[in-house]
């Protein structure tokens, strides 16, 4: 038994191998905590055909294309993740004696997120400002409800959207959530200790209650609840449940149907057992596509202080036993020059 957390992040395009990854987590899940989160952009476009739903791209004028999440599409993605690729995973997981609960960002408001203001992007070939694009980025974390969930046994399940500050649903990216889950499971956790006052109110009769805070602290910390508060800009964090001693080490593993990080995509051969990035760079890597949402994310783990950060194949026999025993690609944050580190 291990109690180092493991966060997998699972893309919708590796639903033909669903049934070896969950069988892979649920032995991984027996011997410490997993977390598992899952895209569906494959399982999205289908169901969107399905109801006739076009699915349409932006550009902004920086060159970064992202989906056009109008409200139909949003639509869509609920139905998806919630109602389709969800469901399949828990099932599978359920098969192989793991004890999987399905969830959303924005379940217990696990992750918040801010959606884009009306912004100017390329849309069908022409320039227009965007109003009602329902997709954002990651505001917050709270690992609260994933902690009480990882002590009690079970396998937490979480997907998109996340929860806008107007409690309406917002399409963050899979893999961001990962990295940011990874981030604030890893954090060290404390209770603030209850004001004096509130000690000798709730010291037990007889006590003296100059020695009864730690009692009055532990009463504090179960029965009270504040409210969320908004983390400051660029942190990604979260109120907490039970108290943890210290940090609990954190490992990110970004499965896909590729071998690894690859220096060629066209070569499956150019597999890179290792990558460097850093704040300007994504490495030697000729990143493209999906590849480049998912390196960015693994930075960001490194930067939220996660231990470990692989991508691997999730198209193999035992993906997670593999990737934790050396397959795929290490991603490792290169060293600041002039930092004064060796």
């Amino acid at each position: 038994m291990t109690d180092e957390i493991t966060v997998v992040k699972c893309g919708g395009g590796l639903s033909a191998y669903r049934e070896t990854i969950c069988q892979d987590l649920a032995a991984a899940a027996a011997e410490g905590p997993v977390v598992l989160v899952h895209g569906g952009a494959a399982q999205l476009d289908e169901l969107a055909a399905q109801l006739g739903v076009a699915q349409r791209r932006i550009s902004t004028p920086s060159g970064s294309s992202s989906r056009y999440t109008d409200p139909a599409t949003l639509d869509v993605l609920l139905m998806a993740m919630a109602g389709r690729v969800k469901p399949a995973l828990v099932a599978a997981l359920s098969r192989h004696g793991a004890r999987p609960v399905g969830l959303t960002g924005m379940d217990a408001g696990v992750v918040t997120a801010r959606r884009v203001g009306a912004h100017k992007a390329v849309l069908d070939g022409r320039t227009r400002m965007i109003r009602d694009d329902h997709s954002g980025r990651i505001h917050a974390v709270d690992p609260g409800p994933l902690r009480l969930l990882l002590d009690a046994g079970l396998l937490p399940v979480l997907s998109p959207p996340a929860l806008g500050a107007d409690g309406e649903p917002v399409n963050v990216d899979a893999d961001r959530i990962a990295a940011a889950v990874a981030g604030a499971l890893g954090r060290v956790r404390k209770v603030p200790p209850a004001p004096r006052r509130l000690a000798r109110t709730l010291a037990a009769p007889g006590d003296d209650p100059s020695t009864s805070s730690t009692r009055a602290d532990a009463r504090h910390a179960e029965s009270t609840h504040p409210t969320p508060q908004g983390p400051p800009s660029g942190r990604t964090t979260g109120l907490c449940g039970h108290d943890l001693a210290g940090q609990r080490a954190v490992r990110l593993v970004l499965l896909t149907s590729a071998p690894g990080v690859l220096r060629d995509p066209e070569d499956p051969g150019s597999l890179l057992p290792h990558l460097m990035v850093s704040r300007d760079s994504l490495g030697e890597a000729d990143s493209r596509g999906g590849m480049t949402a998912k390196l960015q994310a693994a930075r960001q783990a490194l930067d939220d202080g996660v231990a470990e950060v692989v991508v691997a194949d999730g198209r193999l026999a035992h993906p997670l036993r593999e990737a934790l025993a050396g397959a795929g690609t290490r991603i490792e944050k290169a060293a600041i020059v002039g930092s004064g580190s060796v």
